[in-house]
């Protein structure tokens, strides 16, 4: 119970005035049970009551009406002494019973808010926004939410008629953190906070550290049932952290979850609906694991407003969207794929973060998440606010929305999205447009900070969870430790050799030999990081085209190169990432709020591409060559690079000492090659294993297949050597 000391009359005055006017600070000072010299004044709030009575908490006796002062929706009554009451509140058409909010002492813990104020709480979804407890045997919900620079912070929802009036919040002025425990509140309510900042009161807004959200287009935060999923990957998880993502065949399926396929729709009116986790489970597993994928890769599922963000927008960094089902659906998702095998990533985005007026911006009336100067603040190219990761309250909000997916989730891999944003000060900026750090340089000191503690934290925290950077510049060493003066990644998007490589393919093959070194030049730099090859959602929009429309030529080639094109990645070091609708030749870019053109897989070129895909992953998985040690350059030999004038490479991929090397052979023009010459390391038969102008992938047949014998005749350096038929637009994958 509440305990103050008596104040003057018109220091009560004063406050009720202000309570009244929804502009009081300290409701905790005027509400509640307050004692004094004569005994106790039991005093609520209930702005539009007919009626209050003081009820016995135990049996429901009458102590008496609340008076009411005018008609204020003040009630007040004077008692002897403390006793244990509920409310019975009558309200226009409606008896409520309930606990007073305002006889609850704090239920936020000290060592919480101190980790909080420190950046250093790793568990922020467990202990701030809306959380079900119970205290002295009462249900409900303690609400908490950072606002330092607010005159005072109500929780409001269908529960009080969104009346910021009826439930202001406790401040605890050292962290700024205001806090508020509502009796016999539970899952499935809603919620927003309102803020009375220094001019006024502030567009509702949702909760930063909401676990659920409503569904777009609406706004409001969600109280969230607790967690409590009985996982079935143990075997997955405890395998994750015994092997290594950089020494193993990681191939990712990149896919939108509301695009990749539709359901029949039962609402009235609608054409389709998106599938929901469970759908998606049912469906999407089957069909990744039949092509070989080790990995999905989703785009951002945190609660974003706008749809045709991708996700990209996202406000709530610790709620899963409300458009493909609860916080335990997706749970659930996630763990059928880990009992299928089947590992799953998110994209993550703390770079930056919408401008919504329900969000995060000028959160409180002031700059809090974000810089202050837009300069720093404020992204021109996607018109959002940039995260003030040198805040300690932000970077410990962010690396605790890290760590609430790959705990809670059991997420296996973070891709972090706009690296290079986060890197620079300059970036995408004009001279005299950006603030240089506090050494005059460029670089962004803060979030470099950020980055490197993040995956620290992560590899400690979470053995076997990957951390992935979508970063396009030189910056050296993001995929080295940090204690190596890295950033700490697990692995980097190689955005070098996606540019050169599609833009070899778009030559026509006439002119490749002018532009050899656009596929020569990307393994002079391949083993400087651990690299992933993307070929992502950002490359079939916009007015880019599909990847199958990007490739040169007529209906024929165009698939043959593309079929060229995964069988050149495929065996490049480098991990895979494909986006979803390339694997089966999407003509159409993608668009978001249609599914992929399923239809195309009744044609035998596309479920010959199809088929091609599913040949090269499991091919990849199986030999060691083409994936144990593509970082580094004891995996790789190149055998031809300089066969410029017919668009030919050559290489040998290398694993494990006892493993038999993958000889590959690339043949870039439509002319097919008789008679080709390439030098091998051991004599014998070598078996080819692919052919991407197989009959069955929808190619023309040419080429070797089957056994060819090697000659004791010297080429390339060695002296056993091949004679290989190279089919026009097709690789050879071989062993001895």
């Amino acid at each position: 119970m509440s305990n103050h000391d008596s104040r003057s009359d018109d220091q009560l005055k004063h406050g009720l005035d202000a309570l009244l006017r929804a502009e009081h600070g300290d409701p905790f000072a005027l509400l509640g049970p307050q004692i004094d010299e004569q005994g106790v004044v039991i005093r609520t709030f209930q702005p539009g009551a007919l009626q209050v009575e003081l009820i016995a908490a135990e049996t429901g006796e009458s102590l008496g009406l609340l008076d009411q002062a005018g008609h204020s929706g003040l009630f007040s009554l004077r008692l002897p002494g403390l006793v244990d009451y509920r409310y019975r509140i009558s309200w226009p058409g409606a008896l409520q019973e309930t606990e007073d909010p305002y006889a609850f002492a704090s239920q936020l813990g000290e060592l919480d808010i101190y980790l909080f104020s420190e950046g250093k709480h790793r568990d922020l979804a467990k202990s701030f926004g809306a959380q079900l407890i119970e205290v002295d045997g009462v249900q409900g919900v303690r609400f908490s939410v950072w606002a330092p620079n607010a005159r005072r912070v109500s929780v409001v929802g269908q529960f009080n008629s969104w009346d910021g009036r009826r439930h202001p919040m406790r401040l605890h002025p050292t962290a700024g953190v205001w806090e508020l425990f509502i009796p016999r509140l539970g899952p499935g309510e809603i919620y927003k906070y309102e803020i009375l900042g220094s001019h006024g009161v502030l567009p509702l807004r949702a909760d930063p550290l909401a676990l659920a959200t409503e569904l777009p287009p609406a706004t409001s935060s969600v109280v969230a049932e607790k967690l409590d999923f009985d996982w079935h990957d143990g075997a997955w998880m405890q395998q994750r952290t015994s092997t290594s993502a950089q020494s193993g065949a990681l191939s990712i399926y990149e896919l939108h979850a509301g695009s990749w396929r539709h359901g029949q729709s039962e609402q009235e009116g609608e054409a389709f609906k998106v599938l929901s986790w469970r759908e998606l489970g049912e469906q999407l597993i089957p069909y990744v694991l039949d092509l070989g994928f080790s990995h999905i890769e989703l785009l951002p599922i945190m609660e974003h407003p706008f749809g045709g963000s991708w996700g990209y927008q996202p406000l709530s960094q610790f709620a899963p969207t409300a458009r493909y089902g609860s916080p335990h659906d997706f749970a659930a998702f996630v763990d059928a794929c880990h009992q299928a095998g089947l590992g799953v990533i998110l994209d993550w985005v703390p770079a930056h973060f919408p401008n919504d007026e329900h969000g995060l911006a000028r959160f409180d009336g002031t700059a809090l998440y974000e810089y202050d100067h837009p300069f720093e603040g404020f992204h021109q190219d996607w018109n959002t606010c940039i995260f003030n990761l040198g805040r300690n309250e932000v970077h410990g909000f962010m690396l605790a929305s890290a760590l609430h997916w790959l705990r809670t989730y059991h997420i296996d891999g973070l891709r972090v999205d706009a690296v290079a944003s986060m890197l620079y000060r300059d970036y995408s900026r004009k001279a005299g447009e950006w603030i240089p750090n506090r050494h005059g340089g460029r670089e962004n000191l803060e979030a470099i900070d950020f980055l490197r503690h993040l995956n620290q934290v992560v590899a400690s925290e979470v053995p076997g969870a990957m951390v992935i950077a979508e970063e396009s510049t030189a910056w050296p060493g993001v995929s080295r430790p940090s204690h190596e003066g890295g950033l700490g990644f697990d692995f980097k998007w190689n955005m070098g050799w996606m540019h050169d490589s599609l833009s070899y393919m778009a030559e026509d093959p006439l002119h490749r030999q002018h532009h050899h070194h656009q596929l020569t030049f990307g393994l002079l730099y391949a083993f400087s990081e651990h690299f992933i090859l993307p070929i992502s959602h950002d490359e079939v929009v916009h007015g880019k085209r599909s990847l199958l429309d990007k490739m040169p030529g007529d209906h024929w080639q165009k698939l043959a190169n593309l079929r060229l094109y995964f069988s050149f990645m495929w065996t490049h070091p480098g991990k895979k990432l494909l986006f979803m609708g390339c694997e089966f030749g999407q003509w159409r870019e993608w668009n978001h709020d249609a599914e992929l053109d399923w239809y195309l897989m009744q044609y035998g070129e596309h479920q010959g591409l199809h088929g091609l895909l599913r040949d090269l992953n499991r091919l990849y998985r199986s030999e060691s060559g083409l994936h144990r040690f593509d970082d580094r350059e004891a995996g790789f030999e190149w055998l031809i690079g300089d066969d410029q004038a017919n668009s030919v490479f050559a290489w040998l991929r290398k694993g494990e000492a006892d493993a038999a090397p993958v000889l590959v052979v690339h043949n870039f023009t439509p002319t097919p090659r008789l008679g080709y010459r390439v030098g091998v390391p051991s004599a014998g038969d070598w078996q080819v294993l692919i052919n991407s102008d197989a009959q069955q992938y929808g190619g023309s047949a040419a080429g070797s297949v089957g056994a060819v014998a090697s000659e004791a005749v010297a080429s390339h350096g060695k002296v056993q050597s091949l004679l290989l038929d190279l089919p026009p637009l097709a690789t050879l994958i071989l062993r001895a």
